[in-house]
């Protein structure tokens, strides 16, 4: 591989193929704090320059931790589609990145060459990417998933109906959710982060959720976002729920500080096929959020982007009907401002497209985060032009158990109406028979919860 070039009459050498790759990302306050961010401009574009003319057969062939070494990096290697690889190869990443953003080039024939791109070689395309180029591209892709309802269908933007609660009262739960529902949010899951992650308490929201999804029969999927271990304990005391959740890293040491293995993880995609809740086939749930390996220390030194799309390469492993970016939680030590955090949510989406994922967004950021309100919105706007599968939808965006900020009812509505998107099909039908809306738009009775006690 060739590291070094000649640029505004500087030489520029790199010492490794992670050099390159760290220096040649978007500034990022967490590449950074790793000290591998590069120095200067000039040198972050020599980088650029660098990159773009090594191969895919380079990137594929020196992963980020070696092969031998990582269980994350085997299941990405194994993965891979060897004919779409064979045809991808010598491709320069300058080639790559020319050819998914041709016109000529579309949506399906992307995704069949992502089968044959590590996550490694989808990171560095991204890299050559401005923030137009990560949304064009993204949007071509159309991907879909099935639980109980089908995720990823034309026009359609979903949502995840968050009723989170500080103590897990099942009245408060229940206040929240039912207030959710009169605003058209939920048709991607109902989904609660738990304050208690115990079997009992994990078991008791399973149930209410699934009492009330079968009481007004919700064409929507259930879920709670305890651990994934707690969620198997939970199903074999027999109680049911139609996603499981789990919080993934792009290394197999980061996944042992969220206490998880891959193993782990097949035999709860089995379980859940076998005694959840759902018709499937797509089970599974994963979060991410760039730089969870550096704040563990398990990201090897390399950048937080490449990190995280080894996320999405373990994620399509388990072929997912929901993975999502919580794009701004992890806070200003890894995306210091609103800048950093719009360019983060945009590579995110991107890079889980071209692996094949459904890809929804929490568009957030934590209160000593540069930023605010305003940049969260100009970023679901963003996203939904490119493409993005679904978000948040919490009262009033904030959340009073986790406390951040995030996306609101009235954001997913008032998104759905500028560009024209539905919630999933079914679900707005079943919203139509309520009255919550008419037409594609909020109706008379939206916002009122009491439609569901009458």
């Amino acid at each position: 591989m060739k590291l070094d070039t000649e640029f505004m009459g500087e030489h520029h050498t790199f010492h490794s193929l992670r050099e390159v790759m760290a220096k040649a990302n978007e500034p990022k306050s967490g590449d950074s704090l790793a000290q591998i961010a590069a120095g200067t401009t000039l040198e972050r574009i020599a980088a650029k320059k660098v990159l773009s003319q090594l191969t895919v057969k380079d990137l594929t062939e020196h992963p980020a931790v070696p092969y031998e070494e990582d269980q994350v990096t085997r299941i990405i290697i194994d993965d891979l589609d060897r004919q779409e690889y064979e045809e991808i190869k010598d491709w320069t990443i300058a080639q790559v990145r020319e050819w998914l953003l041709d016109d000529g080039t579309s949506g399906e024939e992307m995704l069949a060459a992502g089968r044959g791109m590590t996550s490694e070689v989808i990171a560095a395309v991204c890299k050559l990417m401005g923030n137009l180029d990560l949304m064009y591209a993204g949007n071509k892709m159309k991907i879909l998933a099935t639980c109980n309802t089908t995720i990823g269908e034309k026009n359609v933007l979903a949502s995840r109906l968050q009723p989170n609660h500080p103590v897990d009262d099942p009245r408060g739960i229940t206040a929240s959710l039912l207030e959710g529902l009169s605003y058209g949010v939920g048709d991607a899951v109902l989904g609660v982060n738990p304050a208690i992650d115990t079997v009992e308490s994990t078991g008791a929201v399973w149930d209410q959720l699934r009492e009330i999804k079968n009481e007004f029969q919700i064409p929507t999927q259930t879920c709670v976002l305890s651990h994934v271990t707690t969620q198997m304990k939970a199903l074999e005391k027999g109680h049911k729920a139609d996603l499981c959740f789990q919080s993934i890293a792009g290394t197999e040491s980061a996944l042992a500080a969220f206490g998880v293995t891959p193993g782990m993880l097949t035999e709860a995609d089995l379980m859940f096929h076998e005694d959840g809740d759902s018709r499937g086939p797509n089970v599974m749930y994963f979060e991410t959020g760039q730089a969870s390996e550096l704040s563990s220390s398990c990201h090897y030194g390399w950048d937080q982007l490449t990190m995280e799309c080894r996320c999405y390469g373990l994620a399509r492993h388990y072929r997912p009907f929901l993975v999502n970016t919580v794009v701004g939680f992890m806070g200003p030590e890894y995306l210091y401002d609103a800048r950093q955090l719009l360019r983060a949510g945009l590579e995110d989406v991107f890079c889980g497209h071209l692996h094949g994922l459904p890809m929804g967004c929490d568009v957030c950021y934590t209160n000593h985060m540069v930023t605010d309100q305003n940049d969260l919105e100009s970023l679901a706007a963003m996203l939904t032009a490119a493409g993005c599968h679904y978000f948040m939808g919490l009262p009033q965006g904030d959340d009073i158990m986790l406390m951040y900020q995030s996306s609101g009812y009235h954001d997913i509505a008032a998104l759905r109406q500028l560009f024209g998107k539905h919630p999933i099909r079914e679900y707005e039908k079943w919203l139509e028979k309520w009255g919550i809306l008419e037409n594609g738009r909020l109706g008379p009775r939206a916002g009122d919860p009491t439609v569901f006690l009458k």
